[in-house]
């Protein structure tokens, strides 16, 4: 038995058919008032979008969101945890300004921004999961406590995920930061063939767990949390990990917090993805890259795998628009992007672990 995902594309030719009508039609199949307890509060988890990024989710569809929550009886917040990472979200106060500039006020937004985890990342719930990694994850509090959820995902791609949709959000973006720190749990390796002294690892490192030495860099794993910062932004590649052992094992990892941050209220929790300004990186990057495919549309489902699934699908299909790929159809860009993924993972592993179903059926708006 297959799962249903709805899918709005971008063709418009009248007011009636603009993004903001779609979005609308979208929460209105899902059925809001079915999925969302009436009167309590709902999260409307987000990606806010690393200081400098500017293709995370549009605050004007974020809006349309609210206001069907409203709607439907619920009482919306938008809401996100903190990073695990050096940056602007950092700790709550840094996170909010980032997301006020980035749009998400509650005048534009219509709803409070509510930091999950607390100021300083240390507010979060136990939640027993019973998985192959974890006996138990760390969830953000106000995420976790919510009676319901309505995640919104950018559908992009990831250089240690794969790629990040539905799946990815509610992991990393549902987990305190211990929790992140449980996910990753991998020490970074330097190669020192490769490693040209430029110190931007030594200066994004959270844990000072870098430093410079004869024109190299050296780690002290000890301190090391696994945030995987310094291999984004090493420009020869000499940051690493055991990329065939350790990766496999993230994503898992990964997929058992998406399935810690929903448990116990799935009938509560729905997905919208949107598959638009599709770049490399993710929206946690201070930057954003040119699109690998053109804008596919908006897909929405009250299961995270098939959602995740029917984006992967269109991007595949999609001609690519990268020239390392001239244009090819039927072709993974992500993982032509980066080469040492297994993003696919999060798809069977979560299928595994009862977090959603790949088979799917399309459904048009």
């Amino acid at each position: 038995m297959s799962s249903l995902v709805y899918f709005a594309d971008f063709h418009a030719r009248s007011d009636k058919e603009n993004k903001v009508t779609k979005i609308a039609a979208l929460c209105d199949a899902l059925g809001f008032k079915k999925i969302l307890r009436r009167g309590e509060s709902v999260a409307v988890k987000v990606h806010f979008g690393e200081l400098g990024n500017d293709t995370h989710v549009n605050p004007t569809f974020v809006r349309e969101v609210v206001e069907k929550v409203e709607a439907a009886g619920g009482k919306p917040f938008l809401t996100d945890s903190s990073t695990l990472y050096s940056g602007s979200r950092r700790n709550a106060v840094d996170h909010l300004q980032t997301a006020y500039r980035h749009g998400f006020s509650p005048s534009v937004v219509k709803a409070p921004v509510i930091i999950a985890d607390g100021i300083t990342g240390e507010n979060d719930d136990e939640v027993a999961i019973g998985c192959k990694h974890f006996e138990k994850v760390f969830i953000a509090r106000e995420i976790r406590r919510a009676s319901s959820m309505v995640v919104l995902s950018h559908f992009k791609g990831h250089e240690m995920a794969g790629f990040g949709g539905a799946i990815k959000n509610l992991a990393m973006g549902g987990a305190s930061p211990r929790g992140k720190r449980a996910q990753h749990s991998t020490k970074v390796q330097i190669d020192g063939s490769k490693c040209t002294g430029c110190g931007n690892c030594v200066k994004v490192c959270p844990q000072k767990a870098l430093s410079l030495k004869g024109e190299k860099s050296q780690l002290n794993p000890k301190k090391c949390i696994g945030c995987f910062e310094c291999i984004t932004v090493c420009p020869s590649k000499a940051a690493g990990i055991d990329w065939d052992t350790d990766l496999p094992l993230f994503v898992e990892r990964l997929t058992e917090y998406a399935y810690g941050a929903v448990k116990g209220r799935e009938r509560h929790v729905c997905y919208i993805n949107f598959v638009m300004n599709v770049t490399p990186d993710c929206d946690c990057c201070a930057w954003s890259d040119t699109f690998l495919v053109p804008d596919q549309g908006i897909l929405a489902s009250t299961d995270p795998v098939a959602l995740d699934q029917a984006c992967l699908d269109l991007v595949t299909k999609a001609v690519s628009l990268d020239p390392k790929l001239a244009g090819k159809k039927n072709v993974d860009k992500f993982k032509a992007y980066w080469k040492k993924t297994h993003g696919d993972i999060q798809l069977s592993y979560g299928e595994e672990i009862g977090l959603g179903k790949r088979k799917y059926t399309l459904k048009t708006i």
